[in-house]
């Protein structure tokens, strides 16, 4: 059996997709090859579909002060406190394709601290690893040390809607042992030259 087979261990079964869904899928496959088994997770409830997509996209690829590559790595770095197999995987593969650098992806999937990040990337995951671990510490001090190093107040809510997210989706995960995609696995594992 195939890692990635079933993408969950719920057996829910499909919905069927609404025109903007179909598309949705269409235009992954096309892009990707395959359809992330995230999105076939949620395509029982096409509503719950809808809405993942939908938020997920206005994080992650919507314009923002923070770099599809730094949302990518919060998205690693909040993962591999949650341990979340699935978004470690996926996560891991884009930050290794958005850097062209293998050995950072890496890093972020076993520990950020052993990056070597800038003083923005480095401030900006403490702040998300922070609120992963003990958001009730989370205090002025904290969003203070993201303005040091240039994060506008816009995108300290950036770093926290990301934060936030992959916390959710790395429980939801968690709980229907969600399984990525065998792909992700072997992408960007060579340096772009």
């Amino acid at each position: 059996m195939r890692d990635d087979e079933p993408a969950i261990a719920l057996p829910l079964p499909p919905a069927e997709l609404d025109a903007a869904n179909r598309a949705y899928f269409d235009k992954c496959l096309d892009k990707l090859g395959f359809i992330p088994n995230v999105l076939a997770a949620y395509a029982f409830d096409v509503a719950k579909l809808s809405a993942f997509a939908a938020m997920y996209n206005d994080l992650m690829l919507a314009p923002s002060g923070l770099s599809k590559l730094e949302r990518e790595m919060i998205a690693v770095a909040v993962s591999s406190v949650n341990r979340c197999y699935y978004c470690l995987t996926a996560h891991g593969a884009a930050v290794r394709q958005l850097s062209g650098d293998p050995i950072l992806g890496e890093q972020l999937v076993m520990n950020y601290r052993a990056a070597r990040l800038d003083a923005r990337q480095r401030a900006m995951l403490d702040f998300a690893v922070k609120l992963t671990e003990r958001p009730h510490e989370v205090e002025e001090a904290d969003r203070e040390a993201l303005r040091r190093v240039g994060f506008s107040e816009r995108d300290i809510w950036d770093v926290a809607a990301v934060t936030g997210f992959f916390n959710m989706s790395n429980r939801i995960a968690a709980a229907t042992d969600m399984r990525p995609n065998e792909a992700y696995h072997s992408q960007a594992r060579t340096p772009k030259a």
